[in-house]
């Protein structure tokens, strides 16, 4: 096994399968932003979502995807040399994976890739568990998925985050508060039918409340306008957005979003509190920037 492969690894305290596969994927994600890093990516585009909040935040729940904005809209913009430099880092430090760009079923503002490997396979390479077998299946492929929104809504801060393994290397990233007005309209406009949510977003929102997070309400009435979630000539205030949650919180089945969640973290006991009380308690400890 890679050196550095190694003492990546060693950051980790789990016994389980899923919890070394998620390891695993984490370690494909940061050398994956390794080789955009080299690629140049950074000086075009931005990380957020939850997995920039996992690596660059300490945000204790493991996360899947890797998602990007450009800083300007560029409709012409293409992932596909990018994917290069990905595989290629990945090659470089022992792993066998397919990067390959996602063919579009119709015209839109992502662009998408995928990186998928051979579960089994690379957990055995990295020496993770003694009988790697046990819960893989031969065939089981980790998917990393790779977005970038060519048409990114306006009002984003962003800051230079750095990263020291496998080795230093730095990522352009959308600032605390712009996380968090992603994390926010993920909570109360992505849609799953039937009053689900995707747990995630509410276990991320949550945390970064408490942890002080100021909230940039420009950027997420931008959001909100490009998706068509707000449509008034006058601009989104913290009451009417304190309105917003408590429907949401009241509405929302939080079981089935605790559910979503507990694959990726090693303390489900950390959302028994949740309850419509205690988001709006979450969006109370925030301080708004307004313009």
């Amino acid at each position: 096994m890679n050196d550095a492969i190694r003492q990546m690894l060693s950051r980790y305290n789990t016994s389980t399968t899923d919890g070394y596969k998620n390891a695993l994927k984490e370690i494909i994600q940061e050398i994956a932003l390794l080789g955009l890093s080299r690629a140049k990516f950074f000086e075009y585009a931005a990380f957020y979502g939850g997995t920039a909040l996992r690596i660059f935040y300490q945000n204790d729940r493991f996360s899947e995807d890797l998602d990007f904005s450009l800083l300007k809209p560029n409709s012409e913009f293409d992932i596909s040399p990018y994917c290069k430099f990905i595989r290629d880092e990945l090659t470089s430090y022992g792993f066998n994976t397919k990067v390959e760009k996602k063919a579009k079923v119709k015209t839109g503002k992502i662009e998408s890739a995928f990186i998928k490997a051979n579960t089994l396979q690379h957990l055995i390479k990295i020496e993770s568990i003694k009988n790697a077998k046990s819960g893989t299946h031969s065939n089981e492929l980790l998917k990393v998925k790779f977005e970038v929104d060519t048409d990114p809504p306006d009002g984003a801060d962003y800051e230079a985050r750095f990263c020291s393994q496998p080795i230093p290397f730095s990522v352009k990233m959308y600032d605390t508060p712009s996380l968090l007005a992603g994390k926010i309209h993920a909570f109360l406009f992505r849609n799953y039918g039937s009053g689900r949510i995707k747990g995630r977003d509410l276990y991320d929102f949550i945390r970064l409340a408490f942890q002080k997070s100021p909230l940039n309400l420009y950027h997420l009435e931008m959001r909100m306008r490009q998706t068509g979630d707000w449509n008034k000539t006058s601009g989104l205030t913290p009451a009417v957005l304190r309105t917003l949650i408590n429907n949401h919180a009241n509405r929302i089945n939080l079981e089935e979003a605790r559910k979503d969640v507990y694959p990726f973290i090693e303390r489900p006991e950390s959302m028994n509190a949740w309850s419509p009380e205690l988001i709006m308690h979450a969006y109370d400890s925030i301080q708004i920037l307004e313009l």
